[in-house]
């Protein structure tokens, strides 16, 4: 790194606790996104200097192509989801948005993941304006929201990075992947999109340029573009020589603040940030404790496979106690025991490796990956019970039902509902009575059947997922009417699994 620009940058602490500009002004609504690039601009001028003004040639005009709008593109056909290609009906643009955005975060699984799929979708686009990114952005901010940055990076890419918003998400994710360089070299070949100043310096930096950074930031600096905050952490990025503490409150960085902390020696925990910045954190960079903890928030939020989460539990001997190294050391001696194949081994680590799984969250996790393979254990005692329990959690629930023995109480009802058969088995309480209800109906709520019959059958799923979430915090007409209407739309098999989860997630943690 070059040293040129010795020179002292002790500022009052006072001054130094004010957050960076791009870190204050959010341009949509993920209050981290960076504010990385900006509309090409005019910039003033020094008396007697000449100044460039943007790294653009000149004025560029961008003409859409003739095809779908945006809130048409999807990664997942009708072919691979099931849902109609006229998912939204004569819906408007503001309908949808509407009824996204009364969608609790927290959800079910099995529930997650269909909106997920909802999110994925091909479908014609609800009227609203040509060009209308409203929906697109939605989208992908619900998914970044989640932390499932990489389907957001993927549903960015199909779509085209042909605005700034776009281009904006698709910079911060790279920073998060540590893909990074690419995204500035796509920065520099997209001459209509203008960087704001760190930005531009940390591209510039990135791609070996530090002189030209430098010039940019003393540039930055005589215009009285950058906070005293944005001066230091930009001058420390450039220089390591420059001493001193910035003294910012980093609990909340941006993905690009995020990167130059760390570049400076000074990272900042991503535990108590948005769940997207754990991604930062499964890079081979990382230690192998940072890399589980973030694969299990990431898990936890459904973006991670079981499959990726007990590879790294596996990967290598747990060196202390405590914590996940626990979580750690139960899956390996639970993986050591199905693959020595004695049932009696099996059923004096299972209890624990599940114990340690539930209480840190990761119970449908652990039933994702081990669910189906322990259900068809001979286990004895209660053992099998337990096995049973984790695998109506499992991917293979029906099958494993299908070939459960004798049960009674309340998993003999999970067993007739994993079958689709709950009708077939009596209800022990009022949430279990509000499910088979839900499938005894023959149609679906008079509230949601306009919805269904218009042809609305997006905005349809989206209600369910909400009556659901609110039946689950205690309004069992919610559940009902929510299963009767994912039915409706054929989603038979959601609401067996979501209906599954409600009661041996609940049970479970």
């Amino acid at each position: 790194m070059p040293s040129s620009r010795h020179r002292v940058l002790v500022l009052a602490v006072s001054l130094l606790t004010v957050s960076p500009a791009w870190a204050e002004e959010p341009l949509s609504a993920i209050d981290w996104l960076s504010n990385s690039i900006a509309v090409p601009s005019e910039v003033p001028e020094l008396p007697g200097q000449s100044i460039t003004k943007s790294a653009a040639p000149g004025a560029i005009t961008v003409t859409p192509l003739d095809g779908i709008g945006s809130g048409a593109v999807g990664l997942l056909p009708p072919s691979a989801t099931g849902l109609p290609r006229a998912l939204w009906g004569p819906a408007t643009v503001e309908d949808v948005l509407a009824r996204l955005r009364a969608v609790p975060a927290d959800l079910l699984p099995s529930l997650d993941g269909l909106l997920t799929m909802l999110l994925l979708a091909e479908a014609n686009p609800p009227r609203g304006r040509d060009g209308d990114d409203r929906l697109l952005l939605a989208r992908v901010d619900r998914l970044l929201d989640h932390g499932d940055i990489e389907r957001a990076e993927a549903l960015l890419e199909r779509a085209g990075v042909d605005t700034l918003d776009r281009f904006r998400r698709l910079f911060d994710i790279a920073l998060l992947l540590g893909t990074e360089n690419a995204a500035c070299e796509r920065m520099r070949d997209r001459p209509e999109f203008s960087p704001t100043y760190p930005a531009r310096i940390f591209c510039l930096a990135r791609g070996g340029d530090w002189q030209a950074a430098a010039l940019t930031l003393e540039t930055a600096e005589t215009l009285g573009i950058l906070t005293p905050a944005e001066d230091v952490l930009l001058a420390r990025f450039l220089d390591s020589e420059i001493i001193g503490d910035a003294g910012v409150d980093w609990r909340a960085p941006t993905p690009l603040t995020f990167r130059m902390l760390e570049a400076i020696g000074e990272p900042v925990p991503t535990g108590p940030l948005p769940v997207a910045f754990a991604w930062a954190d499964l890079r081979p960079t990382r230690g192998w404790k940072a890399q589980i903890e973030a694969a299990e928030r990431l898990a936890r939020a459904g973006v991670l496979s079981g499959n990726q989460l007990f590879a790294l539990y596996l990967r290598q001997r747990p060196s202390a106690s405590g914590g996940v190294w626990e979580r750690a050391k139960a899956v390996q001696n639970l993986q050591a025991a199905l693959a020595g194949g004695n049932p009696g081994t099996i059923s004096e680590v299972l209890p624990d490796a599940w114990a340690h799984m539930r209480r840190a969250g990761l119970a449908h996790a652990f039933a994702q990956r081990y669910g189906a393979e322990i259900a068809d254990l001979p286990l004895p005692g209660e053992t099998s019970s337990l096995a049973l329990r984790i695998g109506l959690l499992s991917p293979a629930f029906e099958r494993v039902a299908l070939s459960a023995a004798a049960t009674q109480g309340q998993e003999a009802f999970l067993v007739a509902l994993a079958r689709g058969l709950p009708q077939s088995a009596v209800a022990p309480d009022m949430t279990t009575l509000a499910v088979r209800e839900g499938f005894l109906a023959t149609s679906p709520p008079a509230a949601l059947a306009p919805l269904i019959a218009e042809g609305r059958s997006g905005e349809a799923i989206l209600k369910a997922l909400t009556l659901f979430a609110e039946g689950a915090a205690g309004d069992p007409d919610g559940i009902s009417d929510a299963i009767a209407t994912l039915r409706a739309l054929g989603l038979e098999a959601v609401a067996r699994r979501a209906s599954l989860e409600l009661h041996l997630l609940d049970s479970a943690n």
